[in-house]
């Protein structure tokens, strides 16, 4: 199979090129040894199947970062068949950087020259030809990749290269004098070095030059690694400088030349869209009252508007869905049998109690799919840099952290992109703080049930609680922990804004959305058997599958943690049991509390028998009315928004002409009201926030930093839950709230 990679510097638009030539079909994973993010995709060209992989974003080859170091070595070991050098035309210098030194790997390339709107915006034209010429023949294909413009050039391109692998005449910038004779005496002993064979002999006698220790190291017989560092002490006694530091001004000196030739401006250069933009959402003040505007209007979103499509769903699990797969049991014979109970009360509750929550979650993948594709997440972390600072954390530890509100898994991963150690490790404790996707789902049930249409405030709440927690945790580590620890300056790009691409939104959401489906299929199936399982087992006398939850194995051992949780009003077990299931993963809370708490609901009110055409009528008429309830809830953030303000009711919209009632109530909801106050449901989801996380977010602490960061950051979370769970309720308590 044909592999071809896609290599470029962060905000290029790699990602949106290879999503427009790959659609759907890619998967992600991580690199072999590795936890930074690894996607491929495929593509037919010319009758034969192509690989396409896309490398994590990186500035150079030099290995500073994960990104850079997997970059290098991929095209090192696996030895595509043709890099598309994707560069950004607005940025034509910086970007070259990267094209000059995978020039000196001699690989086939190709440079798609993105974004090409953009520049022609800022009055930017660039002769393709000619730099074609400058970089030995190169094909140089403009491209805008948000529209899919240019894409069958490119296509082109691909066949074209990969049919013959071509690799252009070399082009090399002149690294001075005394950098150049070093290089030919080191390229003669490395072309003479049999075990050195597959390495290109100048760039790897630049490598050592450059002294990166790791390629260094892997040089066996090391010959050439001491040959070079004798190299680097004749170069800085000779001219007063670091070998690696007159070689970067030798290519700059060249990309200089290069684009003097090829780049001509028009007009002043004066401000353009996106500095004007900056003023206001990147203003050090204003930035971050947008900032926190954009938040309220997203917890809006994943609380509300979802709410309609929520309850949908929610009444076709539990109503058809329920009533045909007990129909189908009874009819092989299965009726009131254990099997019965294990499909129903274990399968359908616990997993259908968790897919209920896929519109919230989709709603939460879609407003960040927005603010990256549009260029704000990295307006967010230079906005946020000042109080990070204060903080004593680099300003890009706040990308970690808005990672970790769809999942903290890869926010703990995404901590490699800062390079002081100590950064990483507090900022992958601080990320559990940040709610994830995960828990979402229990802030919404537990608002919808208590607060109803002003469920979006406690969402809001929790999540700015968690943001605090992770402040003065923050303090705390390094002041206390890590004193001796200095914030370095925080340099970031910023991308210019542009229209979210539909397509890169889809493929994002669609990536999210579906791996939480296959955990429900998997991980949360798995859970819901074993909790039914534990459910099923009496303790003492009773019979399999007929005993009350509370005189199972289940309930008998969620007893004994029950007390502990006395002091912040959720003493039951019922409760215990839910947050011990939970830790396999947050979504398993839902499942549990659907099990638990339903089964006994549900003995109380008999089911009113229906026929399928009803129950299917039923779910069209419901999906007509959750569509039109979801346009009102839209509708319906601006006057929640201004009646926070003192002295304001702007009334709301009913486009139904009905009042909410609990008759659109889900059992769960119903359920949690007779267990729960609403004191002690606030507490509880407290305590959801802050408990430890769940077992990959601890699997992934492990793996990055070792047990005892492992270990101090379950132990730390769980007393923190504690405190302020009991902090919560008996505040309230003392305030008159209970």
């Amino acid at each position: 199979m044909v592999t071809i990679c896609l290599a470029g510097n962060p905000n290029a638009g790699k990602s949106t090129i290879f999503n427009a030539l790959t659609g759907a079909r890619q998967h992600v994973g991580n690199w072999p040894g590795k936890t930074v993010e690894k996607k491929e995709g495929r593509l037919w060209l010319d009758g034969q199947e192509i690989a396409i992989v896309d490398l994590p974003g990186a500035y150079s080859l030099s290995a500073f970062s994960a990104e850079e170091t997997i970059t290098r070595d991929f095209l090192l070991e696996a030895q595509p068949d043709a890099v598309v050098a994707v560069v950004d035309a607005a940025n034509l210098e910086r970007n070259l950087y990267l094209v000059l030194q995978l020039l000196e790997m001699r690989v086939p390339l190709i440079i798609a020259l993105n974004m090409s709107d953009v520049a022609e915006n800022r009055h930017i034209h660039i002769d393709r030809e000619r730099l074609a010429e400058w970089l030995g023949g190169l094909p140089v294909i403009a491209v805008i990749g948000s529209r899919e413009i240019g894409l069958d050039a490119l296509k082109e391109a691909m066949v074209q290269v990969t049919r013959r692998r071509v690799i252009t005449a070399p082009v090399y910038a002149d690294l001075g004098p005394a950098v150049e004779r070093e290089i030919a005496a080191l390229h003669g002993l490395i072309e003479a070095d049999a075990g050195l064979k597959d390495y290109p002999a100048r760039w790897l006698a630049i490598k050592l030059l450059e002294d990166e220790g790791d390629l260094g190291a892997r040089i066996s017989p090391p010959l050439a690694a001491a040959a070079a560092a004798d190299a680097r002490r004749r170069i800085a006694d000779e001219t007063g400088e670091d070998a690696d530091t007159l070689i970067a001004d030798a290519r700059y000196r060249f990309l200089g030349r290069v684009v003097g030739q090829v780049v001509t401006r028009a007009g002043a250069g004066g401000p353009t869209f996106s500095d004007r933009l900056d003023r206001v959402l990147a203003h050090r003040r204003w930035g971050v009252l947008v900032f926190l505007a954009l938040m309220w209007i997203i917890f809006q979103f994943t609380a509300n508007v979802s709410a309609p499509l929520l309850d949908w769903v929610d009444g076709i699990i539990a109503g058809p869905v329920t009533r045909w797969a007990a129909a189908l049991l009874d009819a092989v014979g299965l009726g009131g049998s254990w099997v019965e109970s294990l499909v129903v009360d274990g399968i359908i509750a616990g997993v259908g109690g968790v897919l209920v929550f896929v519109p919230v979650l989709f709603s939460l993948y879609v407003a960040l799919a927005v603010l990256e594709d549009s260029g704000y997440m990295a307006r967010a972390a230079l906005v946020m840099d000042r109080f990070m600072q204060r903080l004593g954390l680099h300003g890009k530890s706040f990308l970690p952290m808005l990672v970790g509100f769809g999942c903290n898994v890869p926010g703990i991963y995404a901590t490699r992109t800062l390079e002081n150690p100590d950064d990483r490790k507090i900022t992958a404790f601080l990320t559990t703080f940040m709610s994830c996707g995960a828990r979402l789902p229990v802030y919404v049930i537990f608002g919808s049930a208590f607060f109803g249409a002003a469920s979006g405030g406690l969402v809001f709440g929790l999540y700015a609680l968690g943001v605090g927690v992770a402040v003065l945790t923050s303090l705390l580590l390094t002041r206390v922990v890590f004193r001796s620890k200095t914030a370095a300056p925080f340099v970031i790009e910023l991308p210019p804004y542009r229209l979210p691409n539909p397509k890169t939104v889809g493929l994002y959401v669609w990536s999210n959305t579906s791996r939480f489906i296959h955990n429900a299929g998997t991980v949360i199936l798995a859970a819901s058997v074993v909790i039914w399982l534990l459910l099923a087992v009496p303790v003492g006398t009773g019979q399999f599958a007929g005993v009350a939850p509370g005189d199972s194995l289940f309930g008998a051992t969620s007893r004994i943690i029950a007390p502990v949780l006395s002091p912040a009003g959720f003493g039951q077990w019922e409760a215990a049991s839910s947050l011990m299931a939970g830790f396999v993963a947050k979504e398993v809370v839902i499942s549990s509390m659907s099990q638990i708490y339903t089964g006994a609901a549900e003995e109380d009110e008999p089911e009113q028998p229906s026929t399928l055409g009803e129950d299917l009528a039923g779910i069209v008429t419901g999906l007509g009315e959750a569509v039109v309830l979801t346009g009102q809830e839209i509708v319906n953030i601006v006057p929640r928004t201004l009646n926070i303000i003192p002295g304001l009711n702007v009334p709301e919209a009913n486009f139904l002409g009905r009042a909410d009632d609990a008759s659109s109530d889900t059992a769960l909801e119903s359920a949690l009201r007779q267990a729960f106050t609403p004191l002690a449901a606030v507490a509880f989801n407290v305590f959801i926030l802050l408990y430890v996380p769940c077992m990959a977010t601890v699997a992934a602490m492990r793996q990055e930093f070792g047990a005892r960061w492992m270990l101090a950051q379950v132990a730390y979370t769980l007393v923190v839950a504690w405190l302020a769970a009991v902090l919560v309720y008996q505040g309230g308590l003392l305030l008159g709230l209970g």
